[in-house]
């Protein structure tokens, strides 16, 4: 399928021109170049390192990225594409230049965070559908106002295939790495700086169309998402003010974005705004409309804790040639004329 997908030509491929558009969220595992950043703890990701990291290696990752967002959404390619772990705006470039996406119109927006590993979360999108009307970063602060060295949140607005505006937050929350009790107090700043920038959004627009995407290192059911964001309940009538997290029931169905020792965990989450669903024009949705992107070459499978994990880059340190360490997720929406 991926060489077919290299023959055929850009014409092939419809745009999105029938009022469905799909917005994709992936966490691209470790996506470095080969160069040491002095500024960042890149160290691993060089030919030099711990993990050898070569060109050869790079430009394997590169094209499997490409073959995911190819498949993710059918024939025609996402629209808007999520990224978090991404070192730079350079592997983006070559991204999009060294692979078949070059035959899409697609466009960057990046900043280099202050995490301390140099990673980052970036938005590309089709120029030809979206047109960005102002994009920000937020860091994480401290109690004495401090940036502090973990990614920021990305927040875009703007306006899809001349009908209707979205406004998206791209989140790559703090990671469990240092333990789950140590590292949660930051999760919840996250939630809580995202919050306050959802707030202010419902203060100055009329039932704005939200989409919040990334992942959270925590659970739909964690208090950081579930508390500190204050997802709303989808058991009542929807109310456009309030949050509603499509991915809640994706863990009940033994389903997961990622696997940790034998155990499906969703940290990959879908939230939107209730106008996304209660709207009588414009863009909506529907929790249906929320799905994780399951291809069948993005998994292997799994002879210490049975069924199948995911094809990831390395395991340890171990070079396998894989993906990622985590399933895309996805969102549909369509337009009410």
């Amino acid at each position: 399928m991926f060489v077919i997908l290299f023959l055929l030509s850009p014409g092939t491929y419809a745009q999105s021109n029938s009022g469905e558009y799909n917005i994709l969220f992936y966490n691209v595992e470790n996506f470095f170049d080969t160069e040491d950043d002095p500024g960042t703890l890149d160290e691993e990701f060089t030919p030099a390192g711990d993990r050898h990291w070569t060109y050869k290696r790079f430009n394997r990752k590169i094209l499997n990225l490409s073959k995911v967002i190819l498949n993710a959404s059918g024939w025609s390619p996402p629209d808007i594409i999520a990224l978090c772990e991404v070192e730079n705006r350079h592997v983006l470039e070559k991204l999009l230049m060294n692979t078949p996406l070059s035959s899409f119109s697609y466009n960057i927006i990046h900043k280099n965070s202050p995490d301390e590993r140099g990673i980052d979360v970036a938005l590309l999108y089709n120029r030809k559908i979206f047109y960005p009307l102002k994009y920000e970063y937020y860091p994480l602060l401290d109690r004495e106002n401090s940036v502090i060295s973990t990614r920021e949140i990305l927040y875009v607005k703007g306006i899809m295939d001349k009908a209707d505006t979205i406004h998206i937050f791209v989140n790559h929350w703090p990671s469990r790495y240092r333990g789950l009790l140590e590292s949660r107090p930051l999760r919840i700043l996250a939630a809580k700086t995202l919050r306050c920038e959802i707030d202010r959004l419902f203060d100055k627009y009329a039932d704005p169309k939200i989409l919040v995407m990334g992942d959270f290192n925590d659970q739909p059911c964690d208090e950081s998402v579930s508390s500190f964001l204050k997802m709303s309940d989808f058991s009542g009538e929807p109310v456009t003010e309030g949050l509603y997290n499509l991915s809640h029931c994706w863990k009940e169905g033994g389903a997961g974005t990622l696997k940790y020792k034998g155990q499906w965990l969703v940290f990959d989450q879908i939230i939107i705004s209730g106008a996304l669903i209660k709207t009588k024009k414009g863009l909506f949705t529907e929790s249906g409309f929320a799905s994780i992107v399951k291809l069948p070459f993005l998994s292997e499978s799994d002879y210490r804790y049975g069924g199948f994990k995911l094809s990831r880059t390395y395991t340890g340190y171990n070079y396998t040639g894989g993906f990622s360490d985590h399933f895309p997720v996805i969102l549909k929406l369509k337009i009410i004329p």
